[in-house]
């Protein structure tokens, strides 16, 4: 696609306030691929102001209205998938099969769901001698990470949309060509002029702009936890609704009655998808002391048959972070048995898919969030020891537990300190409500949950 040189605000593509832009750079070879504005308060203002104008007439359409706009814009998205899939490869790097299934497929079925819940939820109900009602929170300030740039957007706006409430969005930098996209798709799906709106830019710059403009009443931020802190800060400030869904360091649980090969496998694809970059990968495979030595074989030869078979990090800082934990998590004593931080080619963010054995809970890549094809295996005694790991980190956002039967596993999910659990493999649910305990988040993204992090309720006693 070609780049918009300025903002989408209210339905429609407007010059930046200010002549600062941003080069957007393919990460599989370093080359500038397109410039998009940086904006900054001014442009997050006229975005704002637009969202507020458009306001009072979205939260009064009808939900059967707004399910029927958010169906046409699934329906974009169903004939634009080859387009977003190609432009999430170019500047997100992941390998275009990857982008086809996952960074265009599943955007797909989340705004499916949100126009079926838009026109099924219950906005109004009886309560005793009084009617509640579910209202729209108001406008929406939302701010999207580049790793899934369009699912991100889609989870945000779509349940937004759903619920009445108009929005502004803020993508990150080094994905704004996905984001620029989804405008396009908008406006082409008859969502009124205002109810959405787009500006690209920094997240120092427009983002606190956008976090701290008194004409937003929700800031919905995904991203990591420290930005989250400061975010989370500035809202509690203003007495504003906020909603974070942050870092994670998620546990894969592999009980001594599960099917080990399976678990490990699994296991290790789960973290090697989109190149490690996933808040809720399942970093820390944790296994049985009488398991142990074999499922290091096997996460070696599941990790040696990804190769050159995933993509690069998204930017020169990511790849410099990554291959940092690799030669911190040599340094503290454990043990490489695949891949390491040498770059496995002379061009590109690429990392090569890694395993470290002899793990201990206390070091640093146990403890703090990669965001690279790095699995760290931790042995453990038994299910007591195994659930004291699981839960030793100041993360909860995801994890897996496998066992010889899911009532056994349910079992262990059920003590575990996260906010989604996948029981020996569970698919996913684009119903199912996704976020995290601790620092890993406030509030639920996906299905009914996400649909409520957008209203706000009225009860009228009669």
């Amino acid at each position: 696609m070609k780049a918009h040189d300025g903002m989408y605000i209210d339905g429609a593509w407007r010059p930046a306030a200010g002549r600062d832009t941003i080069a957007v750079v393919n990460p599989a070879d370093e080359q500038v691929i397109a410039e998009v504005p940086a904006g900054g308060a001014e442009d997050v203002d006229a975005a704002v102001r637009a969202a507020r104008a458009a306001l009072p007439a979205w939260a009064a359409t009808a939900p059967a209205e707004r399910a029927a706009r958010i169906a046409a814009l699934r329906d974009v998205l169903v004939a634009r998938k080859d387009e977003i899939a190609r432009t999430v490869t170019a500047e997100l790097g992941a390998p275009l099969p990857f982008s086809q299934a996952v960074h265009a497929g599943v955007p797909v079925l989340v705004a499916g769901s949100y126009a079926e819940l838009a026109a099924s939820y219950a906005f109004e109900e009886k309560v005793g001698n009084s009617t509640v009602y579910a209202e729209p929170v108001g406008v929406v300030g939302a701010i999207t990470p580049w790793n899934y740039p369009l699912h991100q957007i889609v989870a945000k706006v779509a349940a937004a949309l759903a619920a009445g409430c108009t929005v502004v969005l803020k993508p990150a930098e080094d994905t704004p060509l996905t984001a620029q996209l989804f405008a396009e798709a908008v406006h082409e799906a008859g969502v009124p002029a205002g109810v959405f709106n787009l500006v690209t830019g920094l997240g120092p710059v427009a983002g606190q702009a956008l976090a701290e403009h008194d004409g937003v009443d929700l800031v919905s931020f995904t991203g990591s936890t420290a930005v989250g802190k400061r975010i989370g800060a500035t809202a509690g400030a203003a007495v504003k609704r906020v909603a974070l869904e942050l870092g994670g360091k998620s546990a894969n649980v592999i009980l001594p009655s599960a099917d080990l090969a399976k678990a490990v496998g699994v296991g290790v694809a789960n973290v090697m998808g989109n190149s490690g970059q996933t808040c809720s990968a399942w970093t820390r495979m944790l296994v049985h002391t009488s398991q142990y030595d074999e499922a290091v074989a096997l996460a070696a030869e599941a990790a040696a048959k990804y190769g050159d078979r995933i993509g690069p990090l998204v930017n020169a800082k990511q790849h410099a972070r990554v291959r940092g934990y690799i030669e911190k998590g040599v340094a503290e004593g454990a043990r490489l048995v695949a891949g390491g931080p040498e770059a496995p080619r002379e061009q590109g963010y690429f990392v090569s898919p890694t395993v470290f054995a002899d793990v201990t809970p206390e070091m640093t890549i146990a403890q703090e969030e990669i965001f690279g094809p790095v699995v760290s295996l931790i042995r453990y005694e038994d299910e007591d020891d195994a659930l004291r790991i699981a839960n030793g980190t100041v993360y909860g956002l995801a994890g897996a537990v496998w066992a010889g039967d899911d009532a056994e596993a349910v079992a262990f999910a059920r003590r575990m300190d996260t906010g989604q659990v996948d029981i020996n493999g569970g698919r996913f649910n684009p119903l199912a409500p996704f976020g995290g305990y601790k620092q890993s988040g406030v509030g639920r993204e996906l299905g009914s949950h996400g649909l409520a992090e957008y209203l706000q309720t009225k009860s009228l006693q009669f």
